[in-house]
């Protein structure tokens, strides 16, 4: 029988999405465990649309009444685990472990939740001397070994993989122009991230659009209550007689994801959508703050590395100050990047595997 484990990453949705390489670790290791996942609602969906996932528990959070922590102990106790893997510990959870009996409980040896595990790996994050999502990696192995698991190599991008049929419904959704690339521009931050103003995106744009060989397709996303930025963003290219146009919001995240697959490129904010597009393999060119904790090499996408770039502001300024992010060199490297994937792929049929869900989010 299948050992069983139990993986916790119960935040926001780009913490989630770079738990998805360590998943495909374990799903790929021998003999292959029966992988769960404990996310919170609002990641519900993508956890379910994760091919590394068997299934998925729904934590009610801290704020969940007494009755709900108990169905949820109820739930883990019952399910009879043999690991659990905490990719990012906290009290409730180390304890929720612990009182489930679960035997093997992993976790990084930080904060004094740790004293829940029998299992830690020190790890530092707030060093940021790698990324976040190859610190979940080294856990997802550590965890492996102690369970004499074999794992052959390492899975590779994309760690969402989808049918090439699939994507090139999306992207004939997306492509106003056969010859161009489409590329979606996120401007929102859920609050969760600083991100470039609506001036300098659209002065980012306008550079992009003069540079490359043929003018990109451009997209407008919005997450919830995002809408009017982002048509202030799409008026204001306008008037320079740029052509832009809203995505069509998607009933939930999972369908947006859809939408990202048929895209070229996502530019945005280190926020949930650059880090969806990183798992798809999507090319990415993400803004992130100059604060330690939050560098681009942490919170670095999980695509290829000719598929990413990332921009902050120079040590000398702010750790927030995005306005002093020089926009002629990021332009440049974006409309380079964009000429090469016109370059590998001129027929603009499909670039990369990816999803379904065209302009009025079908899927």
């Amino acid at each position: 029988m299948a050992q069983k484990v139990l993986v916790v990453r119960n935040d926001k949705i780009g913490d989630f999405m770079l738990a998805w390489p360590a998943l495909a670790c374990l799903k790929s290791a021998s003999p292959t465990p029966h992988v769960s996942v404990l996310v919170p609602a609002y990641t519900e969906a993508l956890a379910r649309a994760c091919p590394w996932v068997d299934e998925v528990i729904v934590d009610p959070g801290k704020r969940g009444g007494k009755r709900a922590q108990k169905a949820l102990l109820d739930t883990v106790k019952a399910a009879r685990f043999d690991a659990l893997l905490t990719l990012f510990s906290t009290p409730r959870v180390g304890l929720l472990g612990w009182r489930a009996g679960i035997p093997l409980r992993l976790a990084p040896a930080t904060k004094w939740a740790q004293m829940f595990y029998n299992a830690r790996v020190t790890q530092r994050r707030s060093r940021s001397i790698k990324p976040e999502y190859q610190y979940n990696v080294d856990l997802a192995c550590a965890l492996l070994e102690r369970l004499s698991l074999k794992l052959a190599r390492l899975p590779a991008p994309p760690f969402w993989p989808l049918e090439r049929e699939v994507v090139a419904r999306q992207r004939k959704a997306l492509a106003m122009d056969a010859t161009a690339c489409a590329v979606i521009v996120h401007p929102g931050s859920g609050g969760s991230a600083v991100n470039l103003s609506l001036e300098q995106y659209a002065a980012l744009i306008a550079k992009v659009n003069t540079r490359t060989d043929a003018a990109p397709a451009w997209w407008i996303s919005a997450g919830p209550g995002e809408e009017a930025q982002a048509d202030a963003l799409i008026q204001a290219l306008a008037t320079q007689g740029i052509a832009a146009k809203r995505l069509t919001p998607s009933e939930s995240v999972e369908g947006f994801a859809y939408q990202l697959a048929g895209s070229d490129l996502l530019i945005a904010g280190s926020t949930g959508p650059l880090h969806i597009a990183g798992c798809l393999n999507i090319a990415t060119a993400g803004f992130y703050p100059a604060r330690r904790s939050a560098t681009p090499l942490r919170w670095q996408t999980c695509n290829d590395a000719d598929k990413r770039l990332a921009f902050s502001p120079p040590s000398s300024a702010g750790e927030q100050e995005m306005t002093a992010i020089e926009l002629d060199a990021a332009a440049g490297e974006i409309s380079a990047l964009l000429d090469t994937l016109l370059a590998a792929h001129p027929e603009r049929g499909v670039l990369v595997e990816g999803g379904v869900g065209g302009e009025n989010g079908e899927q």
